[in-house]
């Protein structure tokens, strides 16, 4: 029987540009990666801004990210700018990235334009949300099961590091 794979049918409409409330409603592991580096564990965070298309559909905003929290790593400068902190020494030795689902902030989206002509919207810089903004909840998002039962390699360490308590009660996480 054929498999029959078609091309987009180009209705994508990206988040539009500026600054936008938005909650985290996922983490995924995209395991390896290869570069133009080599390969590197990645991670992809996924957001859900309060402004809406043309569908009353909330749009999403993806970063990906190598996991690392080294002093100059892209995720350790927005997780910190996100949390309004620096993370701490304990922080840095283990920090689990699924707790930021379901933590509110403001991301400024930027539009750019792939080589193909296609426009997309990045997450420029991460904030916390302004004294006195509201708290949103995910809408009509389901999470992917991770790892599937198949992804599971018998014998394999699975490190899991102790959840952190913040000292701010006002840090999201």
């Amino acid at each position: 029987m054929p498999l029959i794979v078609k091309g987009s049918d180009g209705d994508f409409t990206p988040a539009p540009p500026g600054l936008h409330q938005a909650v985290c409603v996922d983490v995924v592991d995209l395991g390896m990666v290869e570069g133009p580096f080599g390969a590197k564990r990645q991670a992809k965070v996924i957001w859900q801004l309060k402004t809406r298309n043309e569908k009353n559909e909330r749009f999403q905003v993806r970063g990906t990210y190598t996991q690392s929290l080294h002093e100059k790593s892209r995720l350790r400068h927005d997780l910190e700018s996100w949390r309004g902190r620096p993370f701490t020494r304990e922080e840095i030795r283990g920090f689990d990235l699924e707790s930021v689902i379901g933590a509110n902030c403001q991301i400024q989206v930027a539009h750019r334009v792939s080589q193909k002509g296609r426009t997309y919207a990045n997450a420029q810089a991460i904030v916390p949300l302004a004294k006195g903004m509201t708290k949103i909840e995910a809408e009509n998002y389901e999470r992917e099961p991770w790892p599937a039962p198949d992804d599971i390699i018998e014998g394999s360490p699975v490190d899991e590091p102790a959840p952190l308590e913040a000292d701010d009660p006002s840090c999201p996480f």
